[in-house]
């Protein structure tokens, strides 16, 4: 925990942890240079150890500045050009950042990077400033935050407990509230399981979705840039600024929904896999209890072929990918790498090229096979990690220990889905506990949205600050915000509705539900005959006309033709007007069609309409 926020006799105001904390504090006449000055002194004097490789100067800092200073200067267009203006930020040193070294934890591999990676670029012409690089396990191989050595820094909630890894220098900087924000890699499970150990966000999007074009791989075919941050609103802040690369040939940024349906099925294992005294089991069921109470169906999924995949990520092909970065150093000057990374990385030694291809045959295979869970489910949510270890578990099993960790991380970049792991809860042991929701490839703005409903829901401390959080659950759709795709709001009447025979079309279209209105009180409502599954048709008037109930569904623009092919005479979609005087398209019904069906408009609308069908309690049909 940051000593600032320890001291409840500590007069000074505190210093801002979130985006919208260094906006506000410049608005009001704050100097960036002072602010970032001192922030910059206090990481040199109050860091604990193990935490960061590098520090950027004061020179350093006071550069950076004096540049996006100077472009805000020139207009106020170029200022609005920089959403993220003088907000400090931190980079895993796997992740070049120019004119610093880049060592990924290996000083016998360091060079110092020529330019910017793409994120970090993204980040800096947004108005954002480094500090520093920060300590990983060697080479992103790990989820402990132990293979480095450049120390060991350990959770902000225990230090006898690991930070988690690889990103474990940045999970614990934005946790301390150091920087509101840092970037990490992601490809096991490295910027989930450090969020979850220091009661933080990760944000790891859609593999492709952010160049790795800058990044030391690991795996570079399933890569990804991570965010670690306070909030998920941070977070999705972040994520818009860096997201898309055409220039990366790893590059596959799909626009994805940008909501979620209003109840979701979330699938969970039917079997939970928990190590150690951590309580984490108390805190799943707690958080499981959490969704019910958010309106939310819980499926219990047998995970077995999601585990089959997570073993693939090391007991199959993909850790030659890592042997391609290290080769020439194993190969020349071994005793430089750690000795867990090393043997991990070796075991590629053994592989060869049929060996790789079988690989890829297998996962392949797996990827067809899993894409029925989101036929059963909406959403993911998992413990983030199995148990939370202490150092001298891991110094007695290095391996078996991090191979626990990735129960629940290893297979979501082989499957190419997108994942943010939250804060959940302080277990009963004092330790933090946090889960991962994870959701199909480029649902990554939908999942953020999800995300702060979810971090709103709670109301919990922001990382180790002691300081309460304040999140607006809308502070998703500030700009900028993640990519999403375009929408057209379709009123529905009748079978369409939510609960009703043909919502499944929407569902399965991606539509998502907006709200609950009425027509203006300008149409008249009719039961057509002879349709199956029964529907309503609904006639704009001159005279006579009402308030009719209807729901507007957000419809993914590509679908709309989709929806419309699937529409029968006599409906169709036209121009209908809501109470509050919009138009928008919805279901209407040709006018020749009302000749012989049954004028329902005194009910106000179609479920109204249904529910007057069924047997009164004395056995009657009702006449409401």
């Amino acid at each position: 925990m940051a000593e600032q926020d320890l001291d409840p006799n500590d007069d000074r105001p505190a210093h801002p942890l979130t985006i919208d904390d260094y906006a506000a504090v410049y608005a009001n006449g704050a100097s960036p240079c002072d602010l970032l000055v001192e922030l910059q002194r206090r990481l040199e004097v109050e860091s604990p150890p193990g935490v960061w490789i590098a520090l950027v100067d004061r020179a350093g800092i006071e550069a950076q500045i004096a540049a996006i200073e100077a472009r805000a200067a020139h207009s106020v267009e170029a200022r609005s050009a920089m959403p993220l203006f003088g907000v400090p930020f931190a980079v895993k040193d796997n992740i070049d950042v120019a004119g610093l070294p880049t060592t990924a934890a290996c000083p016998a591999f360091r060079y110092v990077a020529a330019a910017h990676a793409a994120s970090v670029e993204r980040l800096i012409a947004a108005g954002a400033i480094c500090v520093g690089k920060t300590n990983l396990d060697q080479f992103a191989t790990g989820l402990v935050g132990t293979r480095s050595p450049y120390g060991r820094p350990s959770s902000t909630f225990a230090a006898d407990r690991i930070s988690g890894g690889s990103s474990s220098g940045s999970a614990v900087a934005v946790s301390r509230g150091d920087v509101p924000f840092a970037l990490g890699t992601d490809t096991a499970g490295s910027g989930r399981v450090p969020a979850g150990f220091n009661h933080i966000v990760g944000l790891k999007p859609t593999p492709g979705r952010v160049s790795t074009r800058g990044v030391v791989p690991a795996c570079r075919s399933i890569d990804c840039v991570s965010i670690l941050a306070l909030t998920v609103g941070d977070a999705a802040r972040v994520l818009a600024v860096i997201e898309g690369d055409d220039d990366d040939a790893y590059s596959d940024f799909v626009a994805g929904p940008s909501h979620l349906a209003a109840r979701l099925r979330v699938g969970v294992p039917s079997q939970t896999i928990f190590h150690g005294d951590a309580g984490y089991g108390a805190a799943y069921e707690a958080a499981i209890a959490q969704l019910r109470t958010l309106g939310h169906e819980v499926v219990a999924l047998d995970f077995a072929p999601l585990h089959a995949v997570a073993e693939q990520l090391y007991g199959g092909p993909w850790v030659a990918e890592r042997h391609v970065v290290v080769e020439q150093l194993l190969e020349r000057h071994p005793e430089a790498i750690d000795p867990t990374v090393r043997t991990v990385i070796a075991a590629a030694l053994s592989l060869s090229a049929t060996d790789a291809f079988r690989g890829v045959y297998a996962l392949r295979e797996a990827q067809r096979d899993t894409r029925s869970v989101w036929d059963q489910v909406d959403l993911l949510m998992v413990p983030t990690a199995p148990g939370h270890p202490r150092f001298t578990e891991v110094d007695d099993e290095p391996v078996a220990v991090n191979a626990r960790l990735g129960t629940y991380t290893n297979f979501v970049n082989l499957l190419g889905w997108c994942a943010l792991a939250l804060p959940a809860s302080i277990a009963a042991s004092g330790l933090p506990f946090g889960v991962t929701f994870v959701a199909p490839r480029a649902h990554d703005a939908a999942l953020a949205r999800f995300g702060a409903t979810w971090q709103w829901s709670l109301a919990l401390t922001l990382g180790a600050t002691g300081r309460s959080s304040t999140i607006d659950v809308t502070s998703v759709d500030v700009a900028p915000a993640p990519l999403a795709q375009t929408e057209t709001p379709i009123a529905v009447v009748g079978a369409h509705l939510s609960g009703l025979p043909l919502n499944p079309q929407l569902l399965a279209l991606g539509a998502h539900c907006l709200e609950a209105t009425h027509t203006a009180p300008r149409y008249r409502l009719y039961a057509l005959p002879a349709t199956t599954p029964a529907k309503p048709g609904m006639l704009r008037v001159a005279e006579g006309g009402a308030a009719i109930a209807v729901e507007v569904w957000a419809l993914p623009s590509t679908s709309v033709g989709v929806l419309l092919a699937s529409i029968a005479a006599p409906l169709g979609l036209g121009s209908v007007e809501l109470a509050d005087g919009r138009r928008v398209h919805g279901f209407l019904c040709e006018a020749h069609a009302v000749a012989g069906a049954t004028d329902i408009t005194r009910h106000g609308g179609w479920r109204a309409y249904l529910a007057s069908l069924s047997p009164s309690p004395s056995g009657s049909a009702s006449n409401a």
